[in-house]
């Protein structure tokens, strides 16, 4: 079963909130809450949440590889 929630940390601040995960689509920014920064992914990571968040994508999830939709 796919988890569709992360929890997102950004890697400036800290800050740490918890988002609802796109199931068809790659979130490709995310502007933090704490200090304002707009989030990319890391080379090599498809979404935002697959570089910051403690659960990757729902596409990642289900195919179980090191890329997705993108």
């Amino acid at each position: 079963m796919q988890q569709l929630r992360s929890t997102l940390t950004c890697p400036e601040c800290g800050h740490r909130a918890t988002e609802t995960m796109p199931v068809d689509a790659c979130q490709f920014f995310y502007d933090c809450g704490g200090c304002g920064i707009r989030l990319k992914p890391r080379p090599g990571d498809c979404c935002v949440f697959c570089s910051y968040g403690n659960v990757p994508c729902p596409p990642i999830q289900e195919n179980g590889k090191a890329t997705c939709c993108c």
